[in-house]
């Protein structure tokens, strides 16, 4: 039953990523997981997660930034859709990092349960390498089948229902058969579901946990960019909303989608169902550079445009214990470490 539950916690939080990570190619991103965060730099990445017993496992990696590799992933439009597939990668590995650690606690609890405690330590040290190899095994089989729910629950959900539901009301209505009115029809259904999604998972303990995490996340990074000492009590001195948030990237994509339906001939389901899905990146890119000129241009129409998601970001981030910020602050220290040593030390300007 337990770890039934771990899966279906890691299941939700796989369809929560694009919300709880940051896709930017910035100085500093992170991503809230399961009972921890994952930080990143340019050439460095980490992540810091906590078990039930209160000691924090950390790990921690190297990282090519696809910009400096191929210089096409840097043109606009392009660079967004290759960063957020790069970061959606980066973040679903670093799931499949905290889910295996929760998942090697339990069988580590359940090991010792099973020979009574007590047993030396080197049979404990055998238990809890075995356990994590089992935990990577079952993880990865399990990653192309998480996968395919993921897009498909994606698909299904933002795509198929809100225009399987503004097809049927046309049918009661012609009046909403226009295609400016049925396309706001379509794009105020999707953002219901989005956000009724969004809502309803947050009433769930473990999920508001991440949640929590996710706020912690972003304290850090803002400690960091304002060239604070990365310790508790400063770090949590700062707000949980920011602006580079994933959440404020899904509200663009959510609110641009509208317009560029707009722009689609097409009148029948099925067609248009497919243009939705074929436009999904061109979606993405242009979304991407309008966060990206919002950031730069804070009191333009762009910056406007974003606002929502930051709105938004009083469900999808809530503040942290201190515990939770100091996983935070574990794993950016250790990415920064990492990335001083490989790609050079950081300068806030």
């Amino acid at each position: 039953m337990r770890s039934l539950r771990n899966y279906l916690k890691f299941l939700a939080a796989v369809q929560l990523l694009p919300a709880l990570e940051s896709g930017e190619e910035t100085l500093v991103g992170g991503q809230a997981v399961l009972e921890g965060v994952m930080m990143r730099s340019p050439h460095a990445w980490a992540i810091a997660c906590r078990k039930p017993s209160g000691e924090v496992v950390t790990m921690s990696q190297t990282l090519d930034r696809p910009s400096e590799k191929h210089k096409w992933m840097g043109w606009p439009i392009l660079r967004g859709v290759m960063t957020l597939g790069y970061a959606m990668t980066l973040g679903y590995r670093a799931l499949r990092f905290s889910a295996n650690v929760a998942i090697e606690d339990v069988m580590q609890q359940d090991s010792e349960a099973a020979n009574h405690v007590g047993t030396a330590a080197t049979t404990e040290q055998s238990s809890a390498a075995a356990a994590r190899e089992k935990a990577s095994t079952i993880s990865g089989w399990m990653a192309a089948i998480n996968i395919i729910i993921s897009i498909a629950f994606f698909i299904f959900m933002y795509k198929y229902l809100p225009l399987l539901a503004a097809t049927e009301l046309k049918k009661a209505n012609p009046a909403l058969g226009g295609q400016i009115v049925f396309n706001l029809v379509d794009g105020a259904i999707r953002l219901v579901l989005f956000l009724f999604f969004i809502w309803g998972v947050s009433l769930w303990k473990d999920i508001r946990r991440v949640y929590e995490y996710h706020g912690a996340e972003h304290k850090t990074v803002f400690a960091f960019e304002d060239g604070k000492p990365l310790e508790t009590a400063e770090v949590q001195r700062y707000s949980t909303y920011h602006p580079r948030c994933g959440t404020s990237f899904l509200m663009t994509v959510m609110l641009i989608s509208i317009g560029f339906y707009m722009l689609i001939p097409f009148t029948t389901f099925w067609p248009r169902f497919a243009a939705r899905i074929a436009l999904l990146p061109l979606i993405a890119g242009v979304s991407y550079e309008i966060i990206r000129f919002a950031a730069k241009h804070k009191g333009s129409l762009f910056a406007m445009m974003t606002a929502p998601g930051l709105w938004l970001q009083r469900i999808t981030t809530k503040p942290p214990s201190d515990d939770q910020a100091q996983c935070a602050i574990k794993a950016l220290d250790e990415a920064m470490a990492l990335e001083k040593d490989h790609g050079g030390e950081l300068v806030i300007a």
